[in-house]
């Protein structure tokens, strides 16, 4: 088995580690040496479960080094689940994958054990933007829920000063069962971007700063996309990615907030994560509270993309002088399959939604 492979361009260098989980270890800017992507404060192991099913959260991150991981099928905590039990945050997460390196692309690919589910995950360079292609097909008798997710946590140089968080989303609703005591929202609140009550009056949860432990999740987005930028200006990330079947992005905080172990105080990590599923919790929270979770029947195929960018889940690294401009023209084409006068250039969001957009499932 492989372990770290890495795909690049004159702009852009990316690390995966398909041993564990094909997380994306590294998004390194190649001209300025700048990455983007957080690491934990303590060594991993590098091996998969043997298992294939971490049993809670602490055993997860023993192999958790940060980075990218994908969620899959289940995220959250672990649970039995239609009589299966589904590790924390799932499979995909910490078991291997088999990879095929085509062209100047990493092709991941997993038939799973705990659903029968195949997928292919490939990994491409377009100049400065990650492309990730995702495939599952269901290949079991029966009908099966699942939630799948991006993880993607960020840090490293992209935290090294202030940063400011956009988004496409209207709304977001703050986590009502995470509440350690550096979270300073008042738990189950809801508002419009960025804003949420807190313990102590509003938070603004696009300028993110102190010591926090915190989760929140974005929805009603107007077109789904999300930047983070360094307030000099010498770094900065954007995602967009499919908002009709990832209707959710979870806002992960930790900056120092938490003082358990194996943290002790010292996460430096913003998740901005693309999800099925508004609950964090596992797949029988999610159903208890009737969230959406995702069906897959018998012999189903689904796919990141359909032959047009707008299927497609970016990540755009810019560094140097941040131009919002650019960023919106880079996430713009994931919400029109051409361009339209209801996108701006000018960094802020769409009027309205284009109408070429599919309505997203509510999650």
């Amino acid at each position: 088995m492989t372990q770290h492979i890495t795909i690049a361009s004159d702009a852009l260098r990316v690390t995966l580690n398909p041993r564990v989980g094909g997380t994306i270890t590294d998004i390194t800017h190649v001209p300025s040496g700048l990455s983007v992507l957080g690491e934990v404060p303590w060594d991993p192991v590098d091996a998969p479960i043997a298992s294939l099913g971490a049993r809670d959260e602490n055993h997860w991150l023993t192999r958790y080094g940060g980075g990218w991981p994908l969620l899959f099928p289940n995220g959250g905590d672990a649970c039995t689940f239609d009589g299966a039990f589904h590790g924390f945050h799932g499979e995909a997460s910490i078991a291997p994958w088999d990879v095929e390196m085509v062209g100047g692309s990493a092709v991941l690919s997993r038939h799973f054990f705990s659903v029968p589910v195949t997928m292919r995950r490939e990994f491409s360079i377009d100049g400065d933007l990650l492309v990730i292609r995702e495939r599952l097909l269901m290949t079991g008798s029966a009908p099966v829920e699942v939630m799948w997710g991006h993880h993607p946590t960020f840090g490293s140089d992209l935290l090294a000063g202030p940063v400011e968080i956009t988004s496409g989303a209207r709304r977001i609703t703050a986590d009502d069962v995470h509440d350690p005591a550096a979270n300073p929202l008042l738990p189950g609140a809801a508002g419009a971007w960025p804003e949420l009550p807190g313990k102590a009056g509003a938070v603004d949860l696009s300028h993110p700063g102190g010591v926090v432990s915190a989760m929140a999740y974005l929805h009603d987005f107007e077109a789904a996309w999300v930047a983070m930028r360094r307030l000099d200006d010498a770094v900065a990330v954007a995602l967009s990615w499919d908002g009709a079947l990832f209707p959710c992005a979870w806002l992960w905080l930790e900056l120092g907030g938490t003082s358990a172990p194996p943290w002790h105080g010292r996460g430096r990590l913003i998740g901005l994560e693309p999800n099925t599923t508004r609950s964090g919790m596992g797949l029988a929270d999610a159903r208890r509270r009737g969230s959406h979770l995702l069906r897959l029947d018998p012999g189903q195929e689904l796919s990141t993309f359909s032959g047009r960018p707008a299927g497609y889940r970016r990540s755009t690294v810019t560094a140097g002088p941040f131009r919002p401009d650019r960023v919106w023209n880079a996430l713009r084409s994931q919400a029109c399959r051409r361009p339209c006068r209801r996108h701006r250039t000018d960094g802020t969001a769409p009027r309205r939604r284009s109408r070429s957009l599919r309505r997203p499932a509510r999650c």
